[in-house]
């Protein structure tokens, strides 16, 4: 029987969850790295047990974690980050500049053909690849030096690079996102980059359909579709059906349509799921009710999950990579809480059992499929 490996990282260390197919009861191990901020943890789609870990401190900077066996043992890589020398810089709200710095990895994506090819997310935005198992990270630094840079603002989080998708048809083709910048897009493997935010509209930026300077907080694509896109902007839900060269709005009837997490059904590339967030100053559920909304249609039509979801006192958030998830046959949905609390559903979102409830805060969730 199959089972499943969810990778949870957390704002005082990393916990892996092992279950097997029928996800009732689940072994939870860890913390690894207690004490450390957890960005992000991912495994390699080629070998399961390669895994990444991106362990960040106030204190002491940024590592990059690997481990070969699954999560069981962990080394750390040698963490050299190499700019390709453009300094740069980037504008405060206030207008001032402020030089680029290398702070922490946000996301890592491993390659979809080979365990030792990985790309980090980092702040300030850029995005960098290792091709030898994260000894070594160059910068795709055409992302920079596209020219849009002094337009790129930090969100509330800071000015990060947090998602990245690679084409499963065409590995040149990736597709990233910044906050606060917007959506980009490669076709050539990171050396040129287009601005992909055709549709977009934010309010609160001075021009509200400029080409850059979007809150993007998550994108997500099934890979069937990879010219299908869906996004959860800092307001709005919305698709495009050609790779991001144009969005149109698909928040529908959801309450409200500020959120940071979205994602696609492994089996059906029309079945999304998002979080819906009370405001961008109140970052917690609508009244206390704690509810995920699934469209069947690919967007617009809207339906709330509660089943075994806390309905009144819920003040918790789901950050942007919260959310995943498995490939089984009947799917499986995955999501961590701003109240480390690590939700499961093992029916595509019909019904919810708490795996864990008292972790410190979930900042990433992953989930391995394993034979």
């Amino acid at each position: 029987m199959a089972h499943v490996r969810v990778l949870v990282g957390t704002r005082k260390g990393a916990f892996i969850l092992t279950s097997d197919g029928k996800r009732e009861k689940w072994e939870v191990n860890g913390p690894f790295f207690g004490g450390w901020e957890i960005y992000h943890l991912k495994g390699s789609p080629v070998d399961p047990n390669r895994i990444y870990a991106s362990q960040s401190s106030g204190w002491f900077g940024q590592l990059i974690q690997r481990s070969n066996d699954g999560g069981k043992t962990w080394e750390p890589v040698d963490n050299k980050f190499v700019y390709d020398g453009v300094p740069g810089t980037h504008q405060w709200y206030d207008g001032t500049p402020h030089p680029w710095e290398f702070k922490r990895v946000w996301h890592l994506e491993p390659s979809l053909s080979d365990p030792d090819a990985v790309y980090a997310g980092v702040e300030d935005a850029a995005l960098f690849k290792s091709t030898d198992g994260g000894k070594s990270w160059n910068e795709l630094s055409g992302l920079r030096k596209h020219g849009t840079g002094a337009n790129w603002t930090p969100g509330a989080g800071g000015m990060c690079l947090h998602t990245i998708l690679i084409d499963p048809v065409d590995p040149r083709r990736i597709f990233i996102a910044i906050s606060a910048a917007g959506a980009f897009r490669t076709d050539d493997g990171g050396q040129t980059w287009k601005p992909i935010n055709r549709g977009l509209r934010s309010n609160h930026i001075p021009d509200p359909t400029a080409e850059v300077g979007h809150c993007v907080h998550r994108i997500a694509a099934h890979r069937s579709r990879p010219n299908v896109l869906f996004m959860q902007k800092h307001w709005d839900v919305m698709r495009s059906d050609d790779a991001g060269d144009s969005w149109h709005e698909v928040s529908g009837n959801l309450p409200t349509d500020f959120g940071f997490t979205i994602d696609v059904h492994a089996h059906e590339p029309e079945t999304i799921f998002v979080v819906p967030i009370k405001s961008d100053s109140e970052h917690y559920p609508l009244d206390g009710k704690l509810q995920v909304f699934r469209s069947r249609t690919g967007g617009n039509d809207w339906e709330p999950l509660s089943n075994g979801l806390p309905q009144e006192n819920c003040y918790v958030n789901v950050l942007r990579d919260a959310m995943a998830i498995d490939s089984l046959d009947e799917c499986g949905v995955y999501f961590g809480t701003t109240g480390g609390q690590v939700y499961a559903s093992a029916d595509s979102g019909d019904h919810w059992t708490p795996i864990v409830r008292d972790l410190p805060p979930v900042v990433s969730v992953e989930v391995q499929t394993l034979p």
